[in-house]
């Protein structure tokens, strides 16, 4: 096979399995890029797998409204935490933590300190996360038992937050249609059924074995850089081709799962205002069943992104700039931030209404349900909405409100999360958001 000599942004690396043609394409490399990287050139579970969930709204909470008055069990709902009141019991407040990181970018600095516990990495007008999002941490651990190693999804056009690594990042889907055709349509198979055979998964499943020579010689003409691009492209390819082998296998013998309602195909603004409480709920729904069918252990739903300014029910102006401009107290986005959380409900609701076993899905899951910033209006890193809930299986306390009186480091609670999913870590994050010790106080 010849060996790449020269290529640019447009190459593909070409070989044969069994006698057909393959290609594959190229990940952007700093080599096609000018010089500002800018333009081209098991326990209480009863048996049951621990689950992670990661919900996340932009533009953060007031917190006077958010924060409970009093901590330990005996602790009443705030404002901003009313929604969550079928869920009490199984809800865990965090508050008073901070992200350390430098806010150095408004809403996104503050996120990736708080979801990686590194610094933000800019280049030139975008930015990126400097390492893997806590959600990507679990899934490359959990997620080696799945078809899936994690779900990413959102009710808004939101390119989502969840990181494998800088410039590697898992965009949400936002149809709900389209997530429902990705994981139950196609070759899904219900248990008790025979598993459906894609007669391509084995030319498709070998792809790479055609092009490792070509593969070779372009690691060996780029920089560090570029070859660990290289390293996470194909990775991302072998973790396709790992899902396609878990459709040859018999479905897993779950009581609960059960192919969900399929949605509508479109959902159409409304005066305006898009459609998002219907999206959030179909779009919980089939993350439910895909949790209940194994199909993964891990997912992130982007409700609304960092700076959204999404015109919300009830609104007189979109949500990002109602945060800076609104006087007072700020009523309006008091009242988006309900909403906000009444969503969270939602999906909370989607997992606690699938019985297994003894318990419910949510009692099997811990979900963390957050935004990129405390108060938007002055972009506070303090103070920190964190709220968890389910206890993983029976890892976590619940029913409690721990609140830390020293501005503790927020990686402390990524840290015990990572533990919490079965993560032998000894550390998480970097820089100012290291930590190597957890938040025991809210674990069992």
């Amino acid at each position: 096979m010849k060996a790449v000599s020269t290529f640019n942004r447009r190459s593909i690396l070409r070989g044969l399995v069994g006698g057909v043609a393959v290609t594959l394409g190229l990940p952007p490399l700093e080599r096609f890029m000018n010089t500002h990287g800018t333009a081209w050139a098991e326990d209480k579970s009863d048996g049951f797998p621990r689950r992670f969930g990661l919900f996340f709204w932009g533009n953060g909470v007031v917190p006077d409204r958010w924060v409970p008055k009093s901590t330990g069990t005996e602790w009443a709902l705030s404002d901003q935490l009313l929604p969550l009141a079928a869920h009490r019991d199984r809800l865990t407040i965090v508050s008073g933590m901070r992200v350390g990181v430098p806010n150095t970018e408004p809403h996104f600095a503050t996120a990736c300190g708080f979801l990686s516990g590194r610094p933000i990495l800019k280049n030139g007008s975008d930015h990126t996360f400097s390492g893997p999002s806590i959600d990507q941490v679990i899934a490359q651990v959990v997620g080696q038992e799945t078809r899936f190693a994690s779900l990413e999804f959102g009710a808004h056009n939101s390119q989502g937050l969840s990181f494998n690594a800088p410039n590697s990042k898992n965009p949400p889907e936002t149809n709900p249609f389209l997530f429902f055709e990705r994981v139950f349509g196609g070759s899904f198979a219900l248990p008790g059924s025979e598993p459906k055979i894609d007669p391509t998964i084995a030319l498709r499943r070998s792809v790479l074995d055609g092009v490792m020579d070509q593969l070779t010689a372009v690691k060996t003409s780029v920089g560090a850089a570029d070859k660990l691009r290289l390293e996470q492209h194909f990775e991302g390819v072998r973790s396709l081709e790992k899902r396609l082998a878990k459709l040859e296998e018999d479905p897993p013998n779950l009581a609960a799962c059960a192919l969900p309602t399929k949605p509508l195909e479109d959902y159409p603004d409304i005066e305006g205002r898009p459609q998002l409480f219907e999206k959030n709920k179909a779009l919980s729904e089939i993350a439910a069943m895909a949790l209940a069918c194994d199909q993964t252990r891990v997912f992130s739903s982007w409700f609304t992104a960092p700076v959204s300014n999404v015109l919300f029910a009830g609104a007189s102006s979109g949500h990002h700039e109602l945060t800076h401009n609104e006087p007072g107290d700020q009523p309006e986005v008091h009242k988006i931030t309900v909403q906000c959380v009444e969503a969270f409900a939602q999906m909370l609701d989607a997992l606690a209404n699938v019985q297994e076993g003894s318990g419910t899905l949510l009692d099997h899951c811990v979900v963390l349900g957050t935004s990129d910033v405390s108060l938007a209006k002055t972009h506070s890193p303090e103070d920190f909405p964190v709220a968890l809930v389910g206890s993983a299986g029976g890892k976590l306390k619940t029913g409690l409100h721990y609140r830390s009186s020293s501005n503790e480091n927020s990686s402390k609670v990524m840290l015990t999360l990572a533990r919490t999913m079965g993560l032998d870590l000894a550390h998480f994050g970097s820089d100012e958001g290291f930590t190597d010790v957890g938040l025991s106080d809210i674990e069992v």
